[in-house]
């Protein structure tokens, strides 16, 4: 099965650039072949993509996204039978629509193995509100159609200016994982991982959950009124125990993927929506529900509802403003019944905040750069508001 994957934006948003971050760093090993569209923009060099074994395909004979529809799809069924390629990037040309590329796709997907894999936006931040202004319907359709959006030359934006960017893209695409995090401070693979939505901080946390209450059951089992295998009494042991082994398993947790799992958004919507194009959601990001065992000392039940509220920002926090709302967080019940919270911050000083919150505890620590700052609430009878209130986000 091959994976298609489309890099749309507008001329000199960056597409050529991204393009050869991926090659080089998260492709590597695969059979790739590149199918550009030109259109009055200059390809990609050919000497790179030859010296890495990369097969050009141009199509020079117009717009695939148009009047061409049925000779792109004849083009990418002979790309499938002459090179059997594990992928194929689609460039389209910076004047496209992304929504009929897809389409285009779509329509050799029927009868060819071949898999839309992913379908991303490139945005020139400093550019961002002139495009929307000026090109309106070509630019709102790449971004409202896209399933990750890529900001590029973010760096060259005030942190004020750059949070005025990322609401404008969100009002028209409040699904999709935006990056705004500077190319350089990533790796191509974190690129792509955020490109195939590939990271989910509320599946991570409900699962961490589920393993949590499985391993209460399980002690409860074998150490039933304080025995244990070793037929001593453990009276008062259980305790530090469960929370030793939360403990460790959180850590571990933490440093192990953290920064490998998916965004959380601003908008609405249940786990079980699916997306435009028939693809099933995995972002998380609001509304999860799921039952678990719960009794009166703070286990779950299957009639307890959890949800989660998630959000992905570039805003800049402190450590110190990040104590104090975590702090909060843990120790009162302002924002609701708070079981689990993680994030990945950025900071004013170019570094980065993960954190990792139980009740009544919470752990701060450096990490490496993510796409953008996100942050994953579990509970029951989350106060959204008041969240993104003491997150500063209202």
């Amino acid at each position: 099965m091959t994976k298609i994957d489309i890099v749309s934006g507008f001329l000199g948003a960056g597409k050529t650039t991204l393009i050869k971050k991926l090659i080089a760093e998260a492709y590597s090993g695969e059979k790739l072949v590149l199918i550009e569209n030109e259109f009055g923009e200059i390809g990609i060099d050919g000497g790179f993509l030859k010296d890495a074994g990369i097969q050009i395909t141009e199509m020079n004979s117009g717009c695939i996204c148009c009047s061409l529809v049925g000779d792109f799809g004849a083009a990418l069924k002979k790309v499938l039978d002459q090179f059997h390629p594990d992928r194929i990037l689609i460039e389209p040309s910076g004047v496209g629509k992304l929504s009929d590329v897809i389409r285009a796709v779509q329509g050799v997907q029927q009868d060819a193995p071949l898999e839309l894999n992913s379908f991303v936006t490139v945005v020139d931040a400093t550019k961002c509100k002139l495009y929307m202004k000026n090109f309106g319907e070509f630019f709102n359709n790449q971004v409202e159609s896209a399933g990750a959006i890529i900001l590029s030359r973010t760096q060259k934006l005030s942190q004020d200016k750059l949070e005025a960017c990322v609401a404008m893209l969100r009002e028209h695409n409040p699904k999709a994982p935006i990056i705004t995090t500077p190319w350089d401070q990533l790796s191509g693979s974190q690129i792509r991982q955020t490109m195939e939505k590939d990271q989910d901080l509320a599946a991570e946390l409900l699962q961490e959950l589920k393993d949590s209450h499985e391993h209460d059951h399980e002690h409860e089992h074998h150490h039933h009124d304080g025995e244990c295998g070793c037929g001593h009494h453990h009276e008062g042991e259980e305790h530090d125990h469960e929370h030793e082994h939360c403990h460790d398993h959180e850590h571990h947790h933490e440093h192990e993927h953290c920064h490998d799992h998916e965004h959380e958004h601003e908008h609405e919507h249940h786990h079980e929506h699916h997306h435009e194009h028939g693809e099933a959601c995995t972002c998380g990001c609001h509304d999860h529900e799921h039952h678990h065992d719960h009794d009166h000392h703070g286990h779950h039940h299957a009639d307890e509802v959890f949800t989660s509220w998630g959000v992905e920002t570039p805003h800049q926090y402190e450590k110190d403003e990040l104590e104090t709302i975590l702090k909060e967080l843990s120790e009162g019940n302002t924002y609701g019944t708070v079981l689990r919270a993680k994030g990945m911050l950025p900071t004013s000083e170019g570094t980065w905040l993960y954190f990792d919150l139980t009740p009544g505890e919470y752990e701060i620590r450096e990490g490496s750069p993510d796409y953008t700052g996100r942050l994953c609430v579990i509970g029951a009878d989350l106060r959204e508001d008041a969240l993104r209130e003491a997150f500063h986000l209202a």
